[in-house]
């Protein structure tokens, strides 16, 4: 049976913290297919300053590379309505029957799982691949992991440095004139450079 990797995520922009996460959740699973997915962001969630679905497609192969063991997915930015965990996961287990797929999410995501939408539906489709992104957090992550476990679901926590830095930090950098390169792979650094992206304030209007 193969095992397939999926990974989603804003990427907005994808800097070495999903890097970490990323080769971290690998090393552990060692999928035959890692299938990484730039989310679509939601229209009440909009914001000025914020790259396109392209760009931040174009972002994630020039950090990952091409590889025949990496699929790069356009389907959240391609779906109508609200992309939901849920309907990601029902679309690759019918895309790729006959696997097992491993789901990578973040600490964060893994202490307010039982919040998302159909979370049980989720917990039958796939194993979560839990990275830390915070130090110290292991204690709180396994109790988690062990209440997930409960409710019929398989969590795995990989053993990871967290590599703390996000998004909305490296942006705010860049339009304040920062340098942000030690975050970034350079030639996601030009690429941004050249596109003229995370000028703008991207604070919500009104």
């Amino acid at each position: 049976m193969k095992k397939i990797l999926i990974y989603g995520g804003t990427f907005d922009p994808v800097h070495r913290g999903h890097v970490n996460a990323f080769e971290s959740a690998k090393a552990l699973v060692s999928p035959d297919l890692s299938v990484i997915i730039p989310n679509k962001i939601p229209p009440h969630k909009e914001r000025r300053g914020l790259a396109s679905g392209e760009d931040r497609m174009n972002m994630l192969r020039l950090t990952f590379g091409e590889s025949e063991d990496i699929l790069y997915s356009d389907y959240e930015l391609r779906r109508e309505g609200k992309s939901y965990s849920l309907y990601t996961l029902q679309h690759f287990c019918d895309e790729f029957k006959d696997s097992k797929l491993y789901f990578i999410i973040g600490s964060d995501s893994i202490l307010s799982f039982h919040k998302w939408f159909e979370y049980k539906k989720i917990l039958k489709l796939c194993t979560l691949v839990c990275v830390s992104r915070v130090s110290g957090d292991r204690a709180e992550l396994e109790k988690a992991a062990l209440f997930l476990t409960s409710q019929g679901g398989s969590v795995l926590l990989a053993d990871a440095v967290p590599f703390e830095v996000s998004s909305s930090q490296i942006r705010m950098m860049i339009r304040n004139g920062g340098d942000a390169a030690c975050y970034l792979n350079e030639n996601v650094v030009e690429y941004i450079r050249r596109h003229n992206l995370y000028t703008e304030d991207d604070s919500i209007d009104g």
